[in-house]
Parts: structure tokens; C-alpha cells; sequence
């Protein structure tokens, strides 16, 4: 289903975020977690690509199999690090092949062990350019796989605390404009853990003419390991003093810090609920627990309760 119309559908929507398995076991492990959260009907789940590409084959393979093998509507990442046009032609085809509507369409993140990796060699530099890619695959495709006139639903991503090289905050919003107008339906922002980012960073999405839904990325602490894991996966990523007072209260009880953190996580998807959000994106690193804990604690059967 085309990103249009999963929003036109429901009122709000849930969806789910993972990253490609590096086993056979922990693929079946992540099987396993989605088959318990496909209870709660999430209105989308998505599949990240490694830093410069480095899972890409694997999250071509999940993507594909997550469509044959469930009822869920998934969006694969694709970025433009280290990829030709000829290769992202090839992906897209495949995808569209498949059945897969939706695209999260990411300039991407350099190989972490080349630093000194070549931009120019990518025929993509900017996430806004493989937007305008995507949207005219349908006009170059010589087949009809992609059986709805749209083609392709595309979402981008948005930064409520500042993407981490943008040279200052006016012209991040001017570049994330370029985007929705080179055909985005949607944009999905990185975590965040202080609500008042998020909506000043709607309003000024508001003001510049942005139109499309913005759903909100929201990241539950579970564990101390897994705080500093978020600060390494989110560059600049501010965590809010009460939060971290809060854990520093749990003197290190991993139970302790979890409802904390689940109890935090909750409170920024009532307060987001209570203010009209689009929609909730939920980073899941591949555990079902904590997204199935917070839709008890607000009160919600399935994500279509909210339609």
C-alpha cells in the first residue's frame, strides 16, 4: 500500500524499524520478534542499510522475504553511498518486483573504515537527488510492475535536533524542503528524547511550506549499554538531564534503568498522541519487548485503534 494511503487509512500511524540480522540464527531471532509485534498491526515496518552500504545485500533479502512471508508492509532504506545509478535501478526493479511499495530514501552514512571514502564516485551526493531518482523510476521502467500510477511511496529523513552537517539550522530545513519537493510523501525523524525538539522542529517544518506527514522517531532506553549505543547510532543526540538523572538514580539495576527508560518513552508517545502526531516510528533494535510494553502502557490493542 502507497504511503498515501496508509495515511489517509489511519488517523495515526505505528511502524517498526530493523536492522538486517549477521547470521542465519539471529535471522530466525528476528523473525521471531516480528512475529510478536504483528498482534499490535503496525502500519509499516522498515529495514536500515549498514554504514556505506555494508548490509545491503542482506536488507534486500530481509525486505523480500518480511513481504512474501508476512502480511506487513515493509520499507527498505536505500541510500546513495556507494551506489551507481545503474545499481540503484537494479534494487528498485527488484523491489518493485516484489510487490514493495515504499522507499526511505537516505543520503547515508560513509564506511565507517574508509575514512577517506570518495563521495564522487556515488551518482547520487544527495539524499534529495535519489528522491527525484525513485519518483521518475516509473516513467524509465519499461515494464509495469509497479501497478500504482504514483510509483513508488518515498519517505526522507528529518533531524528535530539538527542533522549533525548541516552548516546551521535555516538552511537544514531548506535542504529537507528540497527533498519533500522532489516528490517525499513522508518524512521520519531520528530519535529524540525531549518533546519540545520535535514540535518546534514541526512548526518550523510548517512555516517553510512542508506539508507532508511527519512521523516521530522515538528510541526506548533499556538498558545502560544500550544509552550509549544510541548516542554512537544518533551523532549529537541530546539526552534531556532528567532522564539521565533518573537512570543515574537506578545505581546500575538493569530492571530499574528499563522501566525508567520504558516509562520515559512512554510519556513522549502520550504527549506526542495528546499533540496530533502523524505517526511513531519506533526503533526497535530487533526486540519486540519494550514496543509491546509501551502500547500497553498507552492503552492501545493494535496501531488501526487510532484510526
Amino acid at each position: 500500500m502507497h504511503l498515501q494511503d496508509i495515511f489517509k487509512l489511519r488517523g495515526t500511524t505505528f511502524s517498526f524499524e530493523f536492522f538486517p540480522p549477521k547470521s542465519p540464527k539471529s535471522a530466525e531471532d528476528l523473525f521471531a520478534n516480528i512475529a510478536d509485534l504483528r498482534p499490535l498491526k503496525p502500519s509499516l515496518v522498515s529495514v536500515t542499510y549498514g554504514a556505506g552500504g555494508s548490509t545491503r545485500d542482506v536488507t534486500h533479502n530481509l525486505v523480500v522475504r518480511i513481504k512474501k512471508e508476512t502480511p506487513l508492509e515493509v520499507m527498505p532504506h536505500l541510500t546513495c553511498i556507494r551506489h551507481t545509478e545503474a545499481e540503484i535501478y537494479d534494487i528498485l526493479e527488484r523491489y518493485a518486483l516484489a510487490g514493495i511499495s515504499n522507499i526511505l530514501a537516505l543520503s547515508g552514512d560513509p564506511p565507517r573504515n574508509d575514512a577517506t571514502y570518495d563521495r564522487s564516485r556515488d551518482s547520487f551526493r544527495f539524499a534529495s537527488q535519489l528522491v527525484t531518482f525513485i519518483r521518475q523510476f516509473k516513467d524509465k521502467h519499461a515494464g509495469s510492475d509497479i501497478d500504482d500510477p504514483r510509483g513508488f511511496g518515498i519517505a526522507v529523513a528529518g533531524f528535530p535536533e539538527g542533522h549533525p552537517t548541516a552548516p546551521n539550522r535555516i538552511l537544514e530545513i531548506d535542504y529537507l524542503k528540497a527533498k519533500v519537493d522532489a516528490g517525499a510523501d513522508l518524512i521520519v525523524t531520528q530519535l529524540f528524547f525531549d518533546n519540545r525538539d520535535f514540535f518546534d522542529f514541526r512548526a518550523r517544518c510548517d512555516l517553510a511550506g512542508i506539508k507532508v506527514p511527519i512521523v516521530a522517531g522515538i528510541m526506548p532506553i533499556t538498558s545502560e549499554s544500550g544509552l550509549v549505543k544510541m548516542a554512537e547510532l544518533a551523532a549529537g543526540a541530546r539526552f534531556p538531564a532528567p532522564l539521565l538523572r533518573a537512570i543515574a538514580r537506578c545505581q546500575g539495576d538493569a530492571e530499574a534503568i528499563k522501566r525508567v527508560g520504558l516509562h520515559w518513552a512512554t510519556e513522549q508517545c502520550r504527549d506526542l498522541l495528546d499533540n496530533s502526531v502523524a505517526g511513531i516510528h519506533f526503533y526497535t533494535l530487533n526486540r519486540s519487548s519494550a514496543t509491546r510494553e509501551i502500547y500497553a502502557n498507552l492503552g492501545v490493542k493494535d496501531s488501526l485503534a487510532l484510526a
